[in-house]
């Protein structure tokens, strides 16, 4: 009786014990948190030409995958790789007025930022110029990026250099060219009239290229430097 006992007793704890050890550890799921969708601008216009001296600008709401509270970035500068004279500020709404300085072409993007600091891209880049007093010509925009795709990796021996850029004052418009191999790139087409310019490839390369854009009237808006590369 008393081994029988000794026994049983003994298959139970052995059974305890290997159900303990085959049950499965379940560990929660974990979901990455998203980026809000990128916001989609609404005024000032692009191209406008402006006779305020502060301005509203407004976008679109940018809608959340996780539902988290979103908060918007909108960037302000006077050129087009917003370094200069940059103002950036960071709202919860999607209107905010800002003081201009007179007689300078601005360009504005916005991006949108959610409660875990998870941002979408900036938007599109809108211009526009703000008068100034006695102004008779206004400069050029800067020339914004068609192709190559900025940072892309080409897989020719050639491609065409492509850009678009206009003017407030509607002048006609002629395009210095440089492109090279470093980030200072070389003067390679001069006074252009069409906003495209072929170049020749080598394998392998990392190359850069900017325009700088000219009116009529004596004005010139240089634009940022932009790269791509070669496999």
């Amino acid at each position: 009786m008393k081994t029988s006992f000794l026994i049983l007793a003994s298959f139970i704890l052995i059974s305890c014990g290997d159900s303990d050890s085959d049950e499965p550890i379940i560990t929660p799921p974990t979901t990455a948190n998203e980026a809000p969708s990128i916001p989609v601008l609404q005024a000032p216009s692009d191209g406008l030409l402006c006779t305020d001296s502060s301005l509203d600008f407004s976008w679109n709401n940018s809608s959340d995958p996780d539902g988290d509270n979103v908060s918007y970035e909108i960037q302000l500068a006077t050129n087009n790789s917003f370094t200069e004279n940059l103002q950036s500020k960071l709202i919860s709404g999607t209107t905010i007025e800002i003081n201009l300085l007179k007689g300078v072409a601005y360009y504005w993007r916005v991006s949108a930022k959610d409660s875990k600091n998870k941002s979408s891209s900036y938007s599109t880049t809108w211009k526009f110029y703000s008068e100034g007093e006695g102004v008779s010509n206004h400069l050029p925009y800067a020339a914004a990026l068609i192709s190559p795709v900025l940072n892309s990796t080409m897989n020719s021996n050639t491609t065409t250099l492509e850009w678009s850029s206009s003017d407030a004052d509607n002048d006609p418009l002629k395009y210095d060219v440089y492109f090279g191999e470093v980030d200072t790139p070389s003067l390679v087409l001069e006074n252009s009239s069409t906003a495209t310019h072929e170049v020749n490839l080598d394998t392998n390369t990392n190359y850069f290229w900017k325009v700088v854009v000219k009116d009529d009237a004596g004005g010139e808006a240089v634009g940022q430097v932009w790269t791509f590369k070669t496999d």
